[in-house]
Parts: C-alpha cells; structure tokens; sequence
C-alpha cells in the first residue's frame, strides 16, 4: 500500500469555501462535500484515493460520505478510509465531518437489511472498527423501510445519539413529505433533532420539490443533495453520445446507456448552450442550480481525478441566475 510523503494540509484551506449552516442547528457544511460512493473500494489504487481526500481537505471540504456497503467490495470504502484516517486524518479528527449510512443489504440473513433496530446498531458497530474511529458525526438511516415500524427505526437512531456513537442522525431517500416529517417528529420525541435528510437532486431529479424541500426548511432540517449532476449526464460528457470511457459504458450498474436518450442529449446540448452564455461548463451551472435552494446545505460530489474536485469547486463563484435565466432552464426541464 503506497504511504506518500506525510501530509501537511495547506494553511489556507477554508479561505475559499462557502459554509452554510445545516437546518437548525450548529453544525456548518461546506457547499460541497466528497462522496465516496465511487473509486474507494478495493479496485481503486490507495494512492489515488489518498489523493482526491488530501484534494478535497486542501480546498476546504470538509464533509466525508460513506455508507456500510459501498466498495467494491461491500465495506471496503469504510476500510480503506480507516487506513486513510490512520495515515492523514486522525491528527485533523476535528475539523472534519464524517458519515456514514445503513439501510441496504450489507451481510447475509435477516439482521443485515433495512432499518430494524438489530441492523442499525450492529452495522454502526462495524462501521466504527472498520474506520478506525469512535464516533461519526452523523449516521442516516439510507432509505425508508416499509415493513418495520418507524417508531423502531427512529429509537435505534436516538439511541445511537444517546450512546455517543453519532453526534447527529439523519435519514436518506426519503421523499415523501409526510414520511419525512414523522421521521423528524419521532426524534423530536425522543429529545433528538433531525439533522439532515440526504436526497438525488439536481436538475434532472427534481422529486424534493414536490413539498419535501419545504417541509425541510419548516422544520429546520438540512439538505445534503446526491447525483447534483446526475451520473455526468450534466456534464459536456455525454454532449456527443456515449463516450467508450464514460460510466454508462462501463459500469451500466449505476448509469444505463438507455437512460440516455436523444431527448434526454437534446436537453443537455440545450442546457450546454445556456451554460456558455452564462461562460460556464454545463457541470457548474448544475451544481450552482442545486445550491440555489437555501434548504441545500451541501451537494455531493464524486470524482475519480483531483482535478474533478478542482473544477466543480468554481461552482462556488457562479454567478446568481437571472429571471430570464431560471425561466430558460425551467423551460428546458418541462418539456
């Protein structure tokens, strides 16, 4: 495993990032945050990872998102960040806001799915030896469970608070309004505020509109938005069809190349042309489309090169949308 030079963080890392504070609370995200869904499992090289986390840190992100089973293999992102943390980052512990996940299938039989009580807590458990941590700042419930009472899944999320294990919980892919709110409710009844509710947002995926994002800022729950530029479709990547190094070619597990339609390039290539107007990638007048919205504390972005961190973050000086501009997108969006 490649160790590098010993890291020694530029001292004018929070200089250039924007901060917003997450719903009602103390805690202050930076606008954007690296997940690492992708290229930090075991088929990523240690070197490069430890690059786009020193990247990342460097620019002032300071926002780290994991879940149970991300990889490849499942765990392995978890575990490779606990190699990173014992190299880089335990010296830096407290600047940084680290979280992870479980809802998903993480091991075999009955205890290693969904949002009992048995799972939450087991996986979290696992989660902290594999970091090499004592605690994560927050710790989500990854989606809705259907079939074991709220109520349950809530208890296990304030008792994990309680425990120290967490210091804020949130919930992901929850969509529904209500659902969302009885979720906050329930925590709110056991003396633990909500935090934050992790959604797919961008201009592709505007389901949170539809009273979730306002239901959010009721209730002073924070935003942390996933996929902003939807798999790099919102991107000049795919301006001219799929391209053989693109992940619709390569991995179609998370990008299909028949979500790719010509009606769906036509509105990109429409998107493209606002974007240069504008004298932007396609790529930052997204991410600056899902910042818009004040109850957005963070977007999510992944990268597999350094330099996808670098660009993405001059997101952060795009300049607001104009009237015109906002109509122009919504127009392209709707049809």
């Amino acid at each position: 495993m490649a160790q590098g030079a010993v890291y020694i963080p530029k001292t004018d890392r929070y200089d250039k990032m924007k901060y917003r504070r997450c719903g009602k609370s103390g805690i202050l995200l930076p606008e954007l945050s690296l997940g690492l869904w992708h290229n930090f499992g075991d088929i990523t090289p240690f070197d490069v990872q430890q690059k786009l986390l020193r990247t990342a840190f460097d620019s002032g992100i300071t926002y780290f998102d994991l879940a149970n089973n991300y990889g490849p293999p499942y765990g392995a992102a978890e575990r490779n960040f606990g190699y990173h943390m014992d190299r880089d980052w335990h010296t830096h512990r407290d600047e940084l806001i680290i979280a992870t996940k479980a809802g998903y299938d993480m091991w075999e039989g009955p205890y290693g799915n969904n949002g009992s009580k048995k799972y939450l807590i087991a996986s979290l458990d696992q989660s902290l030896k594999r970091m090499h941590l004592d605690y994560v700042d927050i710790f989500y419930h990854h989606r809705p469970d259907p079939e074991t009472p709220m109520e349950e899944t809530m208890e296990a999320l304030a008792q994990i608070v309680r425990s120290g294990k967490a210091l804020y919980v949130g919930i992901s892919n929850y969509y529904d309004a209500d659902q969302a709110k009885k979720a906050a409710d329930l925590l709110q009844g056991m003396g633990v505020h909500l935090l934050v509710n992790q959604i797919r947002y961008s201009m592709f995926c505007t389901k949170a509109e539809d009273g979730l994002l306002d239901m959010m800022e009721t209730e002073g729950v924070g935003g942390v938005a996933f996929a902003p530029l939807h798999g790099g479709m919102l991107t000049d990547k795919y301006i001219h069809g799929i391209p053989e190094d693109s992940r619709a070619a390569r991995d179609p597990r998370y990008l299909k190349p028949g979500d790719i339609t010509e009606e769906k390039l036509d509105k990109i290539r429409r998107l493209n042309r606002i974007a240069e107007e504008r004298g932007e990638p396609l790529s930052q007048m997204a991410l600056a489309w899902v910042l818009r919205q004040n109850v957005i504390s963070t977007a999510l972005i992944g990268a597999s090169r350094p330099e996808q961190i670098q660009e993405n973050l001059k997101a952060l000086e795009s300049a607001p949308f104009s009237e015109a501009e906002r109509k122009e997108i919504e127009e392209v969006l709707s049809c």
